[in-house]
């Protein structure tokens, strides 16, 4: 050691100059990093909900919200901007200052869908720096109570003998719950025809009052109504029974095997947003998500905590964009 002292003593000074600028150098680098990172947030943090209140996509963002903002000590304040199947919201957030400060809580179909579905659609999937996939969980098929049909069999059957007259409503163009839908008469051969509202409330509203005859909700918002037998469920469409329906039969079981889908939703924010800032949201959110009591409330819902990393977000967002590409083209959709 004294020997290499001694060597490094040797060197022209200008060496030694150098490397200490550049030791500095790397010093500051990394303690600026620290502290852009430990210093943010240093004031509110808005998500973006682009549906109405009450909603799945409101209320995921509302239970990790609440915790976030304890987190960080800072009020995370949730700002409902409804309209266009998400793409008011979306446009909003794409183009926010890329700080961190505006999120949004945004439906995957807003990434998988959209992007086929318009003609004209206002962002773009390079608008956006993605965070982590904050929950998933199945949709319900749900119908009115005057609807004839009391299994998804009967309730296909039906669709097949009148063409077209089935209405089934939506949280919006390009929504989850509007491809659901899409996906089902994909998947059953069947024609019906879709109302979208600005929010999947709205649609739950008017399949009560019989304005529209079946909705494919999201479970979380879906089931308060079949619990309180203000609508039917006829069947889920993930993998497996829900534990918060277990009575009610996957669409497999149900007589229509092929037909699965599953709801998520994503933290995302403006594009050019600083890295140390996207790590530690993600970071934060997973902590938040590992929360028994965080768990359990999403439990409640029907969801699943996911928080993956970025990466394996937009990977999942790469593998699902296929298949819903495909029920585009074959259900002729097409929005301007």
């Amino acid at each position: 050691m004294h020997e290499y002292l001694y060597a490094l003593s040797r060197r022209p000074r200008h060496w030694l100059h150098t490397c200490i600028l550049a030791f500095a150098t790397t010093a500051m680098t990394i303690s600026g990093l620290v502290h852009a990172e430990s210093a943010w947030p240093d004031r509110p943090v808005r998500i973006v909900v682009p549906f109405t209140a009450g909603g799945t996509t409101d209320v995921v963002a509302r239970v990790i919200g609440a915790e976030l903002g304890q987190l960080w000590h800072q009020s995370v304040i949730i700002d409902n901007r409804p309209g266009a199947g998400g793409a008011i919201g979306a446009t909003l957030t794409a183009k926010s200052p890329p700080d961190g400060y505006t999120l949004l809580m945004a439906s995957g179909s807003m990434f998988t869908v959209n992007p086929y579905l318009y003609r004209n659609l206002p962002y773009s999937l390079k608008d956006f720096d993605y965070i982590t996939n904050v929950a998933s969980g199945p949709m319900l098929v749900l119908v009115n109570n005057e609807v004839p049909a009391h299994t998804l069999k009967e309730l296909i059957a039906l669709a097949k003998s009148q063409p077209k007259k089935l209405n089934f409503g939506s949280a919006g163009n390009g929504s989850q719950v509007h491809m659901a839908g899409e996906a089902l008469a994909d998947a059953a051969g069947i024609d019906i025809t879709h109302v979208p509202y600005k929010g999947e409330a709205l649609a739950y509203n008017d399949l009560i009052a019989g304005q529209v005859q079946l909705v494919v909700g999201n479970i979380a918002a879906a089931s308060v109504f079949a619990k309180s037998g203000k609508a039917r469920a006829l069947a889920v469409t993930g993998p497996a029974r829900s534990p918060m329906m277990p009575e009610v039969p996957t669409a497999k079981e149900a007589g229509l095997p092929g037909y699965e889908t599953t709801g998520w939703f994503a933290l995302v924010t403006a594009a050019g947003t600083p890295k140390a800032v996207i790590d530690k949201i993600q970071r934060d959110t997973a902590k938040v998500l590992a929360q028994p009591a965080i768990r359990e409330k999403l439990a409640g819902q029907g969801m699943t905590p996911v928080g993956n990393t970025p990466a394996q977000l937009v990977k999942s967002i790469q593998e699902e964009s296929g298949k819903w590409e495909a029920i585009v083209a074959n259900r002729h959709l097409a929005i301007d």
